[in-house]
């Protein structure tokens, strides 16, 4: 009786996973840290729906999954709506609120977010702001993540401002990951797995297996990474 218990945990427990995989999946990807408070409680329902249907014997395999059907098709709706109505998406996901206006710190916005002093210098200091002086804006998101702007003295000095001219950068291949090579990045930058191999022995790299990765940018130049490599760990501390 126990062991027919348990194989009917580990059923219901991998039909539970694979379907909630399925179902977030066509939600749509978005971190922790970006989830608004809707997807947040949609989340949180899925799993524990998903553990109920696993441990609880009154919950069938089919009402389960409907269960977390229904969940995945409301947010799916709430998505569809909040993306045609500028209302339905402040109720359901919220609106920025500015803590920081030229360089004014508001307590009632603080107030209002529900943060207090030391939550917004904990995340200036995160964003790399150690001096809240140098802030000029501060707007907390619908996800709960502050975004900083610096005040124009403060700001990072670019190409732009020095007149410089720079050539534009592209994205990096991953050519080999773990000592396998990437066949379809080699194909997506016009090359086969020939000229890489020909190309790794030249800078020296005659065993492929010892590559942990090598990347290619936009210019072909390659970045090697060896396995072997070893990191002291009082560098770390």
């Amino acid at each position: 009786m126990i062991q027919d218990d348990v194989i009917m945990m580990i059923i219901k427990g991998s039909i539970a996973v694979i379907y909630l995989f399925l179902v977030i999946k066509t939600l749509g990807k978005k971190q922790i840290s970006e989830l608004n408070i809707f997807d947040y409680i949609i989340g949180l329902s899925l799993g524990n729906i998903a553990a109920e249907m696993t441990v609880n014997k009154d919950i069938s395999i089919l009402g389960g999954l409907v269960a977390m059907s229904v969940y995945g098709l409301f947010s799916l709706l709430v998505s569809f709506i909040t993306a045609k109505s500028i209302l339905a998406r402040r109720f359901f996901t919220g609106f920025p609120v500015t803590l920081i206006s030229n360089g004014k710190l508001s307590k009632e916005q603080l107030k209002k977010c529900k943060i207090d002093i030391n939550d917004l210098l904990q995340d200036a200091r995160e964003s790399g702001y150690f001096d809240i002086s140098q802030i000029n804006y501060a707007i907390m998101e619908p996800s709960g993540k502050i975004s900083f702007l610096p005040k124009a003295k403060y700001s990072p000095v670019t190409p732009s401002d020095m007149k410089l001219k720079v050539s534009e950068t592209g994205l990096v291949s991953n050519l080999v990951i773990d000592g396998n090579i990437m066949k379809d990045n080699l194909n997506l930058i016009g090359h086969d797995e020939k000229w890489l191999l020909t190309r790794l022995e030249k800078e020296g790299y005659k065993d492929i297996n010892n590559l942990l990765l090598v990347i290619c940018d936009n210019k072909e130049k390659l970045t090697v990474y060896l396995k072997d490599i070893k990191i002291e760990k009082n560098t770390l501390e």
